[in-house]
């Protein structure tokens, strides 16, 4: 998961079946559902199917993983709440393992998207 939605994101490729919730690249902006063009996505809250399973499986990724993953949302600028809880609180529990850049990149993920971490 986290490497799909990092070469997704890296290819700046629209993939609404991936970061958006009902893949017509929809998003949730102050709890209300907004459209968004192709390549017009703001930071809205993502409750998409794959941010969920990933946010179910953040125990099993290594550092490099959750950076990815969290870079992935916020590049494409979706925030998803439940994704960026469970990658942070992962986080916290492996920052001894983190590389420098792995901690920027999250960092960065979390700023981008006004995530409170």
């Amino acid at each position: 998961l986290a490497n799909t939605a990092w070469a997704y994101a890296t290819a700046r490729h629209d993939a609404p079946a991936l970061f958006d919730s009902s893949g017509e690249g929809e998003h949730r902006e102050g709890g209300a559902v907004q459209a968004a063009g192709p390549r017009e996505h703001r930071v809205g809250v993502c409750d998409c199917a794959v941010a969920t399973e990933a946010a179910r499986q953040v125990g099993q990724f290594n550092p490099q993983n959750l950076a990815n993953t969290a870079w992935a949302y916020a590049t494409v600028r979706h925030d998803a709440p439940a994704l960026f809880d469970s990658v942070a609180t992962e986080a916290a529990r492996q920052v001894g393992q983190f590389k420098p850049q792995e901690l920027a990149n999250t960092a960065w993920a979390d700023a981008t998207v006004r995530h409170d971490a």
